[in-house]
């Protein structure tokens, strides 16, 4: 059965589809390809997250994060970056995609141009994602920890509401940062600084 969970602004509302057996790698992409507008997740258990547009002011953010991580990629020359609308297919099986990404180039050029075109079979090295009005911060924990158990060495969870920034790396606890001025991202991103006057 292929289950979809169409997120809103306080539980995601669940439709089952009895007769549909879960989606196969190749026909989830084609679902998506056939719905671009929306923003659509796969969890590991093969449930498909639909996901309602992101609002101005989180699109705005979200835009700011990604000028601040392009700009250092840019200059480290170390790896490349994506924004929130790339998806990546992590280990488990899970289809996600973080609100801004980078992965190490040697680990990039290492996949096929076939993969590194669709949802590329590959966890990214670093992973924020920025609470929206939408997103409970349960799940977003949630999220970050699977990106870790799945090869992220940094994430940022950024809590807009509480103006808070979790900072996860693996084989330790959440480190929570209250209204931070910046947070860097030594020694993984070395000289990686997200300024958050923008963010907040």
């Amino acid at each position: 059965m292929t289950t979809l969970l169409i997120q809103t602004d306080n539980t995601p509302i669940t439709v089952n589809f009895p007769a549909i057996v879960t989606m196969t790698q190749a026909q989830f992409y084609e679902f998506c390809q056939a719905n671009q507008e929306l923003r659509i997740e796969r969890t590991a258990q093969g449930e498909v997250i639909v996901m309602p547009p992101a609002f101005s002011d989180t699109g705005n953010r979200n835009f700011n994060i990604a000028a601040q991580l392009g700009v250092w990629t840019e200059h480290n020359g170390t790896g490349i970056g994506f924004d929130s609308s790339a998806g990546f297919t992590l280990p488990n099986g899970a289809t996600r995609s973080p609100d801004a990404s980078w992965i190490k180039l040697e680990r990039w050029n290492a996949l096929t141009a076939a993969e590194q075109a669709s949802f590329a079979p590959i966890c990214p090295d670093f992973a924020i994602e920025l609470r929206s009005a939408s997103d409970t911060l349960t799940s977003l924990q949630t999220k970050m920890q699977e990106y870790i158990d799945n090869g992220v060495s940094l994430g940022w969870l950024i809590d807009r509401k509480n103006c808070q920034v979790y900072i996860y790396r693996p084989d330790r606890s959440p480190e929570v940062l209250d209204r931070p001025e910046f947070v860097t991202g030594d020694p993984e991103l070395p000289g990686f600084v997200l300024r958050m006057e923008k963010i907040w």
